[in-house]
């Protein structure tokens, strides 16, 4: 995800490149990351000389009041929530018609980055993992906030602090809801504003959401983890909208025979169409799944070696990093925000 600071450009005599350049008091070192309408830097924060991830929304996101008033209520919302698998969010606002929000700098890989270098994860990894997320969504519940876009992008996993807590999962990305540009959930007629693989069926069909819905996208996550796939995989988003809110996923002893069978109804809970079938928090989810996995027909199926690397597929193969280029250019929505520093 990561680029290799290089020199500055500059953009029509007016504005500079991404590296070195100020916004709002943040001074961008490289960049991170960035999505459809997003971009997430590097900075530090010149004030409290501290690193910290900023994150650049698109201004069309500034520019409707609904998404402008969501992302304000929920920002400070999340800022106020003291839990250790959040990512702190120290400020959020708004610059040259850029939505921004300072958070810390968490080193280490998301989540989409790990399993797309190894592959479906140990079943004691998986739960772990499950268990620290659960543990923050809850939380965001308790406070009434709804995350409406979990997924393995948004879970950064960072290096814990022992061998019985190899990893520290943070969840990101609350205060950046994209359950709507409009109060429906669709910018334009059949156009979705999220991440259609995790999305709930209820979120879809635009009925009114509640943490059963994150529940729903980390059940997807958890899935995923364990299988390498996707609940549910179509080519065509039509297909995948269709498939979430009709269709029944493949059971994970399908694709993993491993696992016990008992997993395989806990998931079809954690999945069910219906919010009012699904568990009533992440958490009771993810206790149900490992007691599951620990029960007498695990210790069956695997001889007592539950999460050994024994019970762990066969990963993918390493994908062969690009070589290292210039900086990435900023996107065209973010340039006004890029001035030039003295002396460039």
């Amino acid at each position: 995800m990561e680029s290799v600071p290089r020199d500055v450009s500059v953009y029509a005599g007016r504005s500079a490149g991404p590296i070195g350049a100020q916004i709002a008091g943040y001074r961008v070192e490289r960049e991170i990351g960035r999505g459809g309408m997003a971009v997430v830097y590097c900075a530090r924060d010149l004030r409290l000389d501290r690193t910290v991830a900023l994150k650049l929304l698109a201004p069309e996101l500034a520019r409707n009041d609904t998404f402008r008033r969501r992302f304000t209520h929920e920002s400070r919302v999340a800022a106020a929530i003291d839990h250790p698998h959040i990512v702190p969010i120290f400020e959020a606002g708004e610059t040259d018609g850029v939505l921004y929000i300072a958070m810390r700098y968490v080193s280490g890989l998301d989540l989409r980055a790990l399993l797309d270098r190894d592959g479906p994860l140990p079943v004691a990894t998986a739960l772990r993992i499950g268990a620290q997320v659960a543990s923050a969504l809850d939380a965001a519940h308790e406070h009434d906030l709804v995350h409406r876009d979990v997924k393995p992008g948004n879970v950064l996993v960072a290096k814990g602090t022992d061998s019985d807590h190899p990893e520290h999962l943070y969840l990101t990305d609350f205060g950046l809801t994209k359950k709507s540009l409009s109060l429906t959930g669709f910018t334009t007629v059949g156009e979705f504003v999220g991440t259609l693989d995790y999305v709930a069926p209820e979120q879809i069909s635009g009925r009114p959401v509640d943490g059963r819905c994150d529940l729903y996208s980390l059940a997807c996550v958890v899935y995923e983890s364990l299988t390498g796939g996707l609940p549910f995989e179509r080519e065509e988003d039509m297909a995948l909208l269709w498939a979430h809110q009709y269709d029944q996923p493949p059971p994970l002893t399908e694709r993993r025979p491993d696992l016990p069978p008992a997993m395989d109804d806990v998931m079809a809970r954690a999945l069910a169409k219906l919010p009012e079938d699904r568990y009533d928090s992440c958490l009771q989810f993810v206790g149900a799944l490992r007691a599951a996995a620990t029960g007498p027909d695990a210790a069956a199926l695997r001889g007592g070696a539950l999460g050994h690397e024994a019970t762990r597929p066969a990963p993918r193969p390493a994908a062969v990093p690009a070589p290292p280029g210039p900086p990435p250019d900023p996107p065209m929505w973010a340039r006004p925000v890029f001035r030039r520093l003295p002396g460039q």
